[in-house]
């Protein structure tokens, strides 16, 4: 059994959970959520904003989710990314879940 967090911005909530269906994660949980980035270190004419600090509408995503349908979910995030033209990805993280109740 893993873990599996996924953040991206709002607009992909729904891609999301065509991928969590795809990868056949029956249960999860999701919440909005604010992104935040701080560009004060980036030079200012890269910084679309124009400003240091930067809010995103975003979503965070919480499963349970069997080691077999883990590679699957993969692919769905990796395919979906290549296939971005925006600079905004679906972010994918795994924990080890020694024990659970």
């Amino acid at each position: 059994m893993k873990l599996v967090i996924i953040t991206a911005i709002s607009e992909f909530e729904n891609d999301i959970k065509k991928m969590l269906k795809g990868a056949k994660v029956k249960s999860y949980s999701y919440k909005d959520v604010k992104g935040f980035r701080d560009t004060s270190d980036e030079n200012i004419g890269d910084n679309w904003f124009g400003s240091e600090i930067s809010e995103t509408d975003s979503v965070v995503f919480y499963a349970f989710i069997l080691q077999q349908n883990l590679d699957t979910l993969f692919d769905e995030v990796s395919t979906f990314n290549k296939n971005q033209k925006s600079v905004s990805k679906v972010h994918l993280a795994v924990l080890t879940v020694d024990q659970y109740n």
